[in-house]
């Protein structure tokens, strides 16, 4: 399993998520991340320019809330070169969008709502909407599973892993312990996107530093 640094709080992208790249583009990681939300266009595009520089993969996650506004992003990523989007629920249209580009798409399961994002939905229904992606051809899903209000989160990767095509079963998402991190490795997730809990140094106790809880996380990631 992977994991993907997102340079986000709250589910917004920070301001001085440049100088954070920099940082972090050295220690092994190789997965950066960002919402739609946050930071102006050009910086984004600063952000995916330099990420696309270090050799490593982009993702843009969509959490504006009206459908049109999530189309509109949909229509940035490519035009960032953006990797892989994840989240959205307009899938026909963003896949539309995304079509002949060399942005992925991952959207979300469920039905996301709210600010930080929150998932309603039931397990069944869930795990429904990620076979109907895949039937369209989708890259992957993007799964809030522990963000589920009606759903229990290990119980939802599990079952999404049994549905979503190999190296497809992204969690995002609240998941900022080695216990959570070992458990979605365990139920099947190929990558996890991560913010507060390593920019605020909250992953590993103690006085480490921000990069050094990244390099604690990849390391729980692969299993080490």
């Amino acid at each position: 399993m992977e994991f993907a640094l997102f340079f986000t709080r709250n589910d917004q992208t920070v301001a001085n998520c440049l100088e954070l790249f920099e940082q972090f583009k050295s220690t092994g990681v190789r997965h950066f991340g960002f919402k739609d939300v946050g930071v102006d266009k050009t910086t984004l595009q600063a952000l995916a320019d330099a990420i696309d520089k270090a050799g490593a993969t982009s993702y843009m996650e969509v959490v504006s809330g009206s459908p049109e506004a999530c189309i509109r992003s949909a229509e940035i990523a490519p035009e960032l070169g953006v990797h892989r989007l994840l989240g959205g629920t307009q899938v026909e249209e963003i896949g539309a969008v995304l079509a002949g580009t060399r942005t992925a798409y991952y959207p979300a399961p469920g039905r996301p709502v709210g600010h930080p994002v929150q998932l309603e939905g039931s397990l069944q229904a869930i795990v429904d909407d990620c076979k109907r992606f895949m039937d369209l051809g989708c890259a992957g899903v993007d799964l809030l599973a522990f963000r589920a209000s009606q759903a229990v989160p290990l119980e939802l990767v599990a079952a999404a892993r049994e549905v979503v095509r190999p190296g497809g079963l992204v969690v995002s998402g609240s998941i900022g312990t080695p216990a959570r991190v070992q458990a979605i490795r365990e139920a099947g997730a190929d990558l996890f996107t991560v913010g507060n809990a390593v920019l605020d140094c909250t992953y590993v106790a103690g006085n480490s530093s921000s990069v050094e809880q990244a390099q604690a996380m990849l390391c729980e990631s692969r299993g080490l």
